[in-house]
């Protein structure tokens, strides 16, 4: 039997399908007008800001979770990614993703079912992306720098499911503002030993060997293929971050079953 070679149609290259404000804020320019422009830009940029900061200031306290856009709910991380959500919405956290679809999807979906505030914080990209059905408090961003503020300055966490360069950056970015000080007592869970094993291999193989990161820089990340311990893990490292802010610990307040 002779296996015919499945020909398929070549897709449309959606990253011209539209420029976004973040694509027309790094093209440099030579014309005057145009850096008139970006100079006015700024009043947007600082308008963003200001609408995330007053849509986010009273969620409580919150964990960011990442992943993949492209995961299908049939999987078994889309699952683990629900209940890791609704483990921590019940310990009362609100959660806070991308606001799309796959893992973002997931756990928001989760976060329902634990009764918490469900935030999605959206982003303009050059082919759409809707909100999932799951979002209690949607927030659309022009400018990835903005969104990403938001995803640190309201969270006491991060979990991280596996994903691609999106979910890579936001892992290095919480990893580099751990390091550089500037967040402290932060939580940073990799969820899924497997998937993250290569390349945990590979900063402790090379980085460390060669001394680009030090094995107490390596230690900040917190791998669990478990969703009890991801909340266990944060819940701990959120005690210790309100005793420094003299508060009263969010275990007192809610059963974390």
């Amino acid at each position: 039997m002779v296996m015919k070679e499945k020909h398929t149609e070549p897709k449309a290259d959606r990253f011209r399908e539209r420029s976004t404000e973040d694509e027309r804020l790094l093209e440099r320019v030579e014309d005057l007008h145009a850096m008139g422009m970006d100079a006015w830009r700024v009043f947007r940029i600082m308008g963003e800001f200001v609408e995330g900061f007053e849509e986010m200031s009273e969620i409580g306290p919150a964990v960011s979770i990442f992943g993949s856009a492209r995961a299908s709910p049939d999987t078994d991380m889309y699952q683990e990614c629900v209940d890791t959500a609704r483990l921590l919405g019940k310990a009362g956290f609100a959660i806070i993703t991308g606001g799309g679809p796959g893992m973002m999807e997931a756990a928001n979906r989760g976060a329902k079912a634990g009764g918490a505030t469900s935030v999605g914080c959206n982003i303009e990209l050059p082919f759409e992306q809707e909100s999932n059905d799951f979002i209690d408090v949607s927030i659309d961003f022009r400018y990835f720098f903005v969104r990403k503020t938001m995803f640190v300055k309201y969270a006491e966490a991060f979990v991280i499911f596996p994903g691609g360069f999106g979910t890579m950056d936001e892992l290095f970015e919480s990893l580099t503002l751990i390091q550089t000080h500037k967040v402290r007592h932060f939580p940073v869970v990799l969820f899924g030993s497997e998937y993250w094993g290569g390349l945990l291999d590979w900063l402790r193989g090379t980085m460390v060997a060669e001394g680009k990161i030090t094995q107490e820089d390596l230690d900040m990340i917190f791998v669990t293929n478990d969703a009890v311990a991801a909340r266990d893990h944060i819940v701990t490292g959120y005690e210790k971050r309100i005793a420094m802010r003299d508060g009263t610990p969010l275990m007192d307040k809610k059963n974390p079953g």
